[in-house]
């Protein structure tokens, strides 16, 4: 299954960015990340029988073995990407929220996308190595 990032605003060259790629290339799975403008730009195409996540403030606070689980799931029942959608500056509408298959939040907090995409990257890589059995996560 592909994960695809889509995010608004340009992430530059760096620490940031730099942390991104690291979680990135270490995840077995194939990745895209799609940047686009703050505001306007064309969400690419769903790929037939994908998933749409958005990263937002009023999603679901999954833990990380939950959300291997949702991967898990997402993956075996033949999904083949899961979009994970990054907003701006003002997140999404209700509309948005509403053609979503998951709304995923990274706690309360609100974050700004070069975090939030730093630690979605980082979630990615965590739980792509739970399914793996790889001993990068740790419960307890």
């Amino acid at each position: 299954m592909l994960l695809h990032i889509i995010a608004r605003g340009k992430i530059g060259r760096g620490p940031e960015a730099e942390l991104v790629d690291r979680y990135l290339k270490r995840i077995a799975w194939p990745t895209r990340v799609t940047e686009l403008p703050e505001s306007g730009g064309r969400l690419p195409a769903p790929t037939e029988n994908g998933v749409t996540i958005l990263l937002d403030e009023k999603g679901e606070p999954l833990g990380s073995l939950a959300f291997a689980r949702k991967l898990e799931t997402w993956r075996d029942g033949g999904r083949r990407e899961a979009r994970f959608l990054i907003g701006g500056a003002d997140g999404f509408g209700d509309e948005e929220r509403g053609r979503a298959d998951l709304l995923l939040a990274f706690g309360k907090a609100t974050w700004p996308h070069l975090f939030a995409r730093a630690m979605l990257a980082e979630q990615l890589f965590r739980a792509t190595s739970i399914l793996a059995n790889h001993p990068y996560h740790r419960e307890g």
